[in-house]
């Protein structure tokens, strides 16, 4: 069975954010600067519940993990 791997979009939608692209692109382009060494999980702009489940989807290496990596280059 082939299950499409999440994008973007859907992982905002997962997060509770707005998940259009220009909303997408607005919140990258806010909270673009994280410090290298800063884990994607650990930065201030998310509540508890998102922090949560990014720092979940990564340790167990879930089908969030390749979008939550390319929305953690783009924030850095």
């Amino acid at each position: 069975m082939f299950t499409q791997q999440p994008g973007i979009n859907d992982l905002f939608v997962q997060l509770g954010l707005p998940s259009d692209e220009p909303a997408i692109e607005q919140f990258i382009s806010e909270h673009r600067g994280l410090k290298s060494a800063q884990p994607l999980a650990d930065a201030p702009f998310w509540n508890e519940a998102q922090a949560s489940f990014l720092r979940q989807a990564l340790a167990e290496d879930a089908e969030w993990a390749e979008v939550i990596d390319d929305l953690n280059t783009r924030l850095h």
